[in-house]
């Protein structure tokens, strides 16, 4: 398996991933269009060419980065697919001397094996909110805060 950064060529496979898992409410959808915008921002999981595992990191500010749009295809969870991504993203925010990443998640369990703890919400700075103004959910945001600290 490999940890990459995505190409344009990953789009449809990272929408189809999201999509599937947006339609049984476990995670945010994401449009095309936004995901072509954000594309420097995504890493995949690839087994033999074929994306089974996509994410995001995504800069809040200097000392704050967010993991988003984590979505493992059915046939590949519980195969470490996930723990890699976030590992990936982890070590992304290192070199990017960022010490702090967040995620808002239905499945804060999967984050918390990862070393994340949970916060409220109220307790991360106002910029994260900036794009959930757009979000179906606002203002009724259901989703779980986790935060590791990484000690650069």
């Amino acid at each position: 398996m490999l940890f990459r950064k995505a190409k344009i060529s990953d789009i449809e496979a990272i929408h189809q991933l999201i999509t599937y898992f947006a339609d049984k409410n476990q995670m945010l959808a994401r449009s095309r269009s936004s995901l072509y915008e954000s594309l420097r921002e995504f890493s995949v999981a690839d087994v033999g060419g074929r994306v089974v595992g996509a994410g995001s990191l995504h800069i809040i500010w200097d000392d704050l980065a967010e993991i988003r749009s984590l979505a493992i295809d059915e046939d590949y969870q519980n195969q470490n697919v996930g723990r890699g991504l976030v590992d990936t993203f982890l070590a992304e925010a290192v070199d990017l001397e960022i010490p702090r990443v967040f995620a808002l998640t239905y499945q804060a369990p999967f984050f918390i094996k990862c070393g994340f703890r949970i916060i409220d919400k109220e307790n991360l700075p106002q910029k994260v909110w900036k794009e959930c103004i757009n979000c179906p959910k606002f203002p009724n945001c259901d989703e779980i805060a986790v935060i590791k600290e990484l000690y650069l």
